[in-house]
């Protein structure tokens, strides 16, 4: 499973002390580019964007320095159309309090070199997207050939030993009878494994959703087979806590209490704060105090669960028990 170094997880925890009391927000993602290689029938994001006002590399500098997080997402779209990447990782690690950096990513432009330039740039984990087991993938993401990428880039780099792969899986109407087998291919492939929840609030489309009763049943069992797995084997990050909440997400039809802006918050591709990937409410950099006055002390939305937020949803002693006396492990 996934582990934190000690020194890395004591500056978590001094950091992630402060930022609670202070208001600073624990994870900041940063969506370096709008633009993907996929179409992903889950994602509001796909295909080619206007990307003439994206931040320059030495911009994300003063953002870390201003918002100071204890975690540091890069994601997009897909960070890798970025040429430019491992420049903006660099400048995010100069900044105060050198945030814990993850890349998150659907892989479809990795390569070995370029994993190990990230890796040198100092991103400390690489979250990487798997929805199907097998070529289904391929089809959900609309990019032929991408789990044969994975499968044969993925055991490849794991096997270098360091233990910095996590796959994220977000649980879909479509892929519910698969997610065991996908923590089994985790296990083949050697990395880890994180489930987020899907919401229908980023394409507005409710049939991905778990609604039956009987995709409910099974969500149950598996869940509960994961939940096996974790305890014997290791390999899946997510806590018991974040498993159950992940079910009753479903069950319930949402989760209220969302600390989007406060917590954690998104930096477009050029330089606004968004509360949340799915909240379009534009502020500037300095204007988060105004950010978090209005739109997160009146937020009532509860139709996300994704791992960002089920982990910050949390108290501060649970979330320092669950993610570093056992791992530490953050996805979208």
């Amino acid at each position: 499973m996934r582990k934190v170094p000690l020194a890395d997880s004591v500056r978590i925890i001094g950091r992630g002390a402060r930022n609670w009391v202070t208001g600073h927000p624990i994870v900041v993602s940063f969506e370096v580019t709008n633009s993907c290689t996929c179409y992903c029938r889950h994602c509001d994001h796909g295909g080619p964007r206007d990307d003439s006002r994206d931040l320059k590399p030495a911009d994300y500098r003063r953002f870390t320095e201003t918002l100071r997080p204890c975690v540091v997402q890069i994601s997009g779209g897909e960070p890798l159309l970025r040429d430019d990447v491992a420049e903006i990782v660099r400048n995010i690690k100069q900044g105060p309090g050198v945030p814990y950096t993850i890349l998150v990513s659907n892989w479809s432009l990795m390569t070995e070199r370029r994993y190990l330039d990230l890796r040198a740039a100092g991103v400390d984990q690489f979250s990487v997207s798997l929805d199907f087991p097998d070529e289904r993938h391929d089809d959900f993401r609309v990019h032929p050939g991408l789990f044969a990428h994975l499968e044969s880039l993925v055991p490849r780099l794991a096997a270098l030993g360091h233990d910095d792969i996590v796959l994220n899986s977000c649980i879909t109407s479509t892929n519910l009878g698969e997610i065991v087998a996908i923590a089994d291919k985790a296990r083949q492939w050697g990395v880890n494994l994180c489930y987020s929840a899907y919401s229908a609030r980023r394409t507005g489309c409710r049939d991905l959703l778990l609604q039956t009763p009987g995709q409910l049943a099974e969500l149950r069992a598996a869940l509960a087979r994961v939940e096996a797995l974790r305890d014997r084997s290791h390999w899946i990050v997510n806590a018991p806590s974040t498993l159950e909440a992940t079910r009753r997400y479903f069950e319930d039809g949402g989760t209220p209490g969302c600390k989007a802006g406060l917590r954690f918050l998104v930096v477009t591709s050029d330089g606004a704060l968004q509360p949340c990937s799915m909240q379009f409410h534009r502020y500037a950099l300095e204007d988060r105090t105004r950010l978090i006055r209005e739109f997160t002390a009146a937020n009532n939305c509860d139709q996300c669960y994704v791992s960002i937020r089920s982990y910050l949803d949390k108290s501060f002693p649970q979330l320092l028990w669950e993610n570093v006396s056992g791992f530490f492990s953050w996805n979208t």
